[in-house]
């Protein structure tokens, strides 16, 4: 039996005998990038399943302000899914230089180079891992509040490299309208419905103004929860799981969610609307949608 073969049927015995996954047997890497112009630390740890032969896609995990994000490939859930979808890890740490606005995120402004290290480092783990394909590889971006925010400005500056993102429930952005081929990734924006209220303008605003204007996007309000993950990862996987380069889109035109009867119906069948409206690229997601804006549990 091959090395790869004996790996396998071991970690099926664990999983059997002692409900051991097998997502914890991958080995994780970290790399740091210098300060640059608008960061201080950017450190990040890498995760990709064993027996994956191409990657599929780079899940980006960012935490909320200046906090430590590289933990966050650990985590089970992503695991998994990254295990079944073939899939890496990218967890992120960035934090400012001191300034005197610390609850505007410098680094958040991605342009000014902390997106490039996001790019290098990708670059860094795909010739340690001699998966060449990781330098390249369709970004599905997560964030909690600043790393929303950061998933936001990262999507406007290489609209190009992102797949699908997340914003949850951050409060500061630098681009209000998008740039058209940012509009075109789907994306969903998270607001707590107890959350602060500038924090819940700013993102309706910045979803609103850009959905007009024909953004794949859909406005998330979670019903009694404030700045908190709430089912941000559970609806972003399933975001993730929809759309290309994980599954080709069932429809380009998607579904069209109402906010505020809480519904749903295909686009093609939604007629002209005059108020704003969430854009779901399939029926999945769509129901996925419409139990977290109701507070009810997933079908």
């Amino acid at each position: 039996m091959s090395h790869r073969g004996l790996g396998k049927s071991i970690a099926f015995v664990l999983v059997m005998l002692f409900g051991i996954s097998a997502v914890a047997s991958a080995q994780a890497l970290d790399e740091a990038i210098p300060p640059g112009a608008n960061f201080d630390k950017a450190e990040f740890r890498f995760w990709l399943p064993d027996g994956v032969e191409s990657v599929r896609g780079v899940v980006v995990l960012v935490p909320g302000s200046n906090g430590e994000g590289r933990t966050m490939v650990d985590d089970v859930f992503w695991r998994e899914f990254a295990t079944k979808q073939k899939v890496a890890l990218l967890g992120c740490r960035f934090t400012d230089k001191p300034h005197d606005q610390a609850f505007i995120e410098d680094y958040v402004n991605v342009s000014k180079g902390s997106g490039q290290a996001v790019l290098d480092a990708l670059a860094k783990f795909a010739e340690r891992t001699k998966h060449p394909e990781v330098a390249s590889a369709p970004l599905l971006m997560w964030g909690m509040s600043a790393g929303g925010q950061f998933n936001y400005e990262f999507t406007a500056w290489k609209p190009e490299r992102v797949a699908a993102f997340v914003v949850n429930k951050g409060g500061i952005y630098y681009t209000a309208l998008a740039p058209k081929a940012a509009r075109e990734v789907p994306a969903l924006l998270f607001i707590g419905e107890t959350d602060l209220e500038f924090r819940n303008h700013t993102i309706a605003g910045l979803f609103a103004v850009n959905r007009r204007a024909g953004a794949r996007w859909a406005l998330t309000r979670e019903p009694g929860l404030a700045h908190v993950v709430g089912r941000s990862r559970e609806l972003g996987a399933m975001l993730f799981e929809e759309v290309p380069p994980l599954k080709p889109l069932e429809s380009p035109a998607g579904f069209i969610g109402d906010l505020k009867a809480q519904t749903f119906r295909p686009a093609a069948e939604a007629g002209a609307l005059n108020v704003p409206t969430a854009w779901l690229a399939t029926e999945r997601l769509a129901r996925g949608w419409q139990a977290v804006v109701s507070g009810n549990p997933f079908n």
